[in-house]
């Protein structure tokens, strides 16, 4: 097998500079391309004439890093030269042992955005505070270490109000280590499925007030002390819609032709996933007029105006259940799936990640069906 050789070259390019590349002969291959290829551009640049002292610095230190790169690449051509590859990939796995899983799994979070990213930072914390040790390495992975951190957060305290985590919140941290893991064997920086020896957490269902019909109809014809909350409101209860993706609703996001008929084309903000929801009539209507393409559908809204005003609403309509805004969106599931809507619809609708979130609201329905067999009694003294 030939030899392959590496030299640092320079090209003139515009600006009056060069840049700095490494020649490889004969080619090597690419692994990102998958294919053969002589020339790594380094993306470092001399100033062909240096003016000043700056400039002068510039190409030294340049000139230095490209070298040390030459010397670097020009070893690993000769690992490949005098292992087999069978030791190369030992190699390889020794390498990827020493890297630290921690800014991996850091990484991760970085590519999330919102308040999405705030749960995966806020995992990332406490798992932080479970090692103790300040970091982890890939070659330290193992199933007893995460069986450990699950049971850690099943007793952990929340870091901004001291009180036991929630258990859907602990899953929810766990969720995003085995996300991590997963993405990290798939990329072959771990030997084996971490995963599939864990121990999951199990949800835990939570209660979910919704309004029934009736009740949807009586709050209609409720007086609400401010108009908007319940313009909004009863917007949400026939969209399925959270309180995020409303406030952050735009005209050019609302979409009506005479062939589809009325739809929104947004981003959900949790899941930061796009979502076409076609919505109904009375919905497009409570919208009112069309405004400028960038603004807000519901203009100037206030959390905690909903969270002062809805209560009152809510009494004022004779309802006696404690409804937040959220409910609204349960209220919308609820009512589908009782009025026959298949549940994968209603998933789609609600822009679900798994259709097992949905099936939670199907589970109400049946509790409702169970009660309703026994309001028909026979009189048994017939």
């Amino acid at each position: 097998m030939k030899k392959t050789r590496v030299t640092l070259r320079r090209k003139a390019i515009a600006n009056g500079k060069f840049s700095l590349y490494l020649d490889f002969y004969p080619p090597c291959l690419n692994e990102e391309t998958g294919e053969y290829s002589r020339r790594e551009f380094l993306k470092l640049y001399l100033f062909a004439k240096p003016k000043n002292v700056m400039e002068k610095m510039n190409n030294a230190e340049c000139q230095k890093t490209a070298e040390l790169i030459c010397i670097r690449r020009q070893n690993e051509m000769a690992k490949n030269d005098i292992y087999t590859p069978f030791e190369l990939e030992q190699l390889r796995i020794r390498e990827i042992g020493e890297k630290s899983f921690l800014q991996y799994f850091k990484k991760q979070a970085d590519k999330r955005y919102g308040n999405n990213q705030k749960i995966w930072l806020s995992a990332i914390q406490h798992f932080i505070d479970f090692l103790e040790s300040g970091d982890l390495k890939f070659k330290d992975v193992t199933v007893a270490l995460v069986d450990d951190y699950r049971d850690y957060l099943l007793s952990a305290r929340s870091r901004r109000t001291g009180e036991k985590l929630a258990r859907n919140t602990a899953l929810s941290y766990y969720n995003k280590v085995k996300t991590t893991l997963k993405k990290a064997y798939k990329e072959q920086l771990l030997q084996r499925d971490i995963n599939t020896g864990l121990e999951c957490i199990k949800e835990q269902e939570s209660d979910r007030n919704y309004l029934t019909m009736e009740e949807v109809i009586s709050l209609f014809k409720a007086k609400c002390p401010k108009e908007q909350v319940k313009r909004v409101g009863l917007f949400a209860i026939l969209t399925g819609l959270r309180y995020s993706d409303i406030a952050k609703l735009k005209w050019k996001e609302v979409i009506n032709t005479q062939s589809e008929g009325c739809y929104i084309r947004f981003t959900q903000k949790k899941t930061e996933k796009p979502e076409n929801l076609p919505i109904s009539e009375e919905a497009f209507e409570i919208m009112g007029d069309r405004g400028a393409d960038n603004s807000p559908v519901f203009p100037d809204l206030k959390k905690w105006d909903f969270d002062r005003t809805i209560p009152v609403w809510v009494a004022a309509a004779g309802i006696s259940k404690h409804i937040t805004f959220h409910c609204f969106r349960h209220t919308y599931a609820t009512l589908q799936i009782a009025s026959g809507t298949d549940i994968l619809t209603v998933s789609k609708m609600l822009g679900h990640k798994s259709i097992k979130t949905t099936q939670i609201y199907t589970k109400v329905v049946d509790e409702r069906k169970r009660e309703a067999t026994g309001k028909i009694k026979l009189d048994k003294n017939f």
